[in-house]
């Protein structure tokens, strides 16, 4: 009775009360490692902790977590009204522990005797199940944090290499084209021969270069190596003549007006200024990437906007989602489809947890795909609801397990790939905007539906 009357959580309680959870209970002891309810196990009793500390972990691919704990002054167990609820992982004692606990037959009467004791154990349930959900989501927020940074990584990675490898190559190439620049000078070309050579360079941004395949570029860089040590020219202007419009046509029509050194300046001229040409628009396309990811990342985070309900532009959510799954599409070869009209209507919530809704069920999708298989995003409109769908062609869901796939903690990944969160996360954040998802599901073909209301 004296450890009751301490107790945090039962000390406010009638004397009455806990002299009747005194005549009931059962004190228990646990050593360090015991494991006092087992992963799947149905919980069959009310534990007051008198003290030590219990914890459930899970390992979520970086080692054993910590998801929940009860400590001295807590109470935990199955509690009157709740749905008794099997752990996600263990309940094991981290310290020597003492329990004094309730059997769940007693409850009915307990309720009856004590309803003080009643209404706080219904307080704290209540209270463990928002600190389990608060801590449940904050938890899948990181987890989905970690993955967008990964692929935004991988994706700013190869722009800015491009975008460093073609400056430090620029300055070589402005140098080159300086030089040559003054030699075209010393050969004192006429105004009609360096109208012939101007004419020449403006082929370098040609509009068919990029359409060559890397072998009809190494057989035009032959023929026209084989042209320049015809003329008596350095072949290996060939590499940089190589990538632009250049024929050996207008190689000849230039030769016909000139001649010697003033030819060999101007082509050196040329094939400088096509390389400054391609090398800063390589740098222009690097750096429109770095900016197009950075603006996918703005909108996929919502970063300016306060986090309240707002009408939101479905297409450019997914768009944006898909953006930042990019290197994973591409590691596995996916093809990814878009199918979403234009005069779609915008969804009433807040973007950034929508957003998290659409990585959830992609990522999972591109997962569940075979390498060189395929993804569909789609987007209609029923009634007054905006229906999403992501299907891919993976190996599909077994009918006898479908109905659990929302459930926290469930997933059919291998250790260390998948929380189970994610879908109970998607199910969670859709109720908060009066949304629903529901999956239907084949042998190469799964199919997740999200419906929202529209906004009005």
């Amino acid at each position: 009775m004296t450890r009751l009357a301490g107790h945090r959580s039962l000390s406010s309680v009638p004397v009455t009360e806990r002299e009747w959870i005194a005549a009931h209970g059962t004190l228990v002891t646990h050593e360090i490692g015991d494991v006092v309810t087992h992963k799947g196990e149905l919980a069959r009793n009310l534990n007051i902790v008198l003290q030590g500390h219990l914890v459930i972990r899970a390992d979520r691919g970086a080692g054993a977590h910590k998801i929940f704990e009860w400590r001295t002054g807590d109470i935990g167990g199955v509690m009157p009204y709740s749905r008794g609820a099997s752990p996600p992982h263990d309940v094991v004692a981290e310290e020597a522990t003492e329990l004094f606990t309730v059997a769940k037959d007693l409850f009915p009467e307990m309720i009856r005797e004590c309803p003080a004791v009643t209404a706080t154990l219904v307080h704290t349930m209540v209270d463990r199940a928002r600190q389990f959900t608060s801590s449940d989501l904050r938890d899948e927020k990181l987890i989905s944090l970690g993955k967008v940074a990964a692929g935004l990584a991988h994706e700013l990675n190869n722009p800015a290499s491009a975008a460093i490898r073609s400056s430090k190559l620029l300055a070589d190439s402005l140098t080159a084209a300086e030089t040559a620049a003054r030699t075209l000078a010393a050969a004192r070309v006429t105004e009609e021969q360096f109208t012939s050579i101007q004419e020449t360079r403006a082929l370098c941004t040609g509009q068919d270069v990029a359409l060559r395949s890397a072998m009809a570029r190494a057989d035009r860089q032959d023929d026209i190596g084989e042209w320049l040590t015809d003329h008596g020219i350095d072949e290996s202007l060939s590499v940089a003549l190589g990538d632009t419009a250049v024929t050996i046509e207008n190689l000849d029509s230039l030769a016909a007006g000139v001649s010697g050194d003033a030819l060999d300046a101007a082509l050196r001229w040329i094939a400088a200024c096509c390389t400054v040409r391609s090398l800063s628009s390589e740098i222009e396309t690097a750096a429109t990437s770095i900016h197009d990811l950075v603006s996918a990342v703005k909108g996929f985070s919502y970063m300016d906007h306060a986090p309240t309900p707002e009408p939101v532009d479905i297409r450019r959510g997914i768009s944006d989602t898909l953006r930042m799954l990019g290197s994973k599409t591409r590691s596995k070869s996916i093809h990814v489809s878009l199918d979403i009209p234009g005069d779609l209507p915008s969804a009433h919530g807040v973007g950034a947890e929508l957003n998290q809704v659409w990585m959830n069920l992609i990522d999972n999708a591109l997962d569940a795909a075979p390498d060189g298989g395929s993804v569909e995003v789609s987007a209609r409109t029923e009634l007054d609801k905006v229906v999403v769908h992501v299907v891919d062609n993976g190996p599909g869901i077994p009918a006898e397990i479908q109905g659990r796939v929302f459930d926290p903690f469930f997933t059919t990944k291998g250790v260390g790939k998948g929380a189970g969160l994610g879908l109970d996360i998607v199910r969670r954040l859709l109720q908060r905007h009066e949304g629903e998802v529901a999956v239907e599901s084949l042998p190469g073909r799964t199919d997740f539906q999200v419906r929202l209301p529209a906004a009005i």
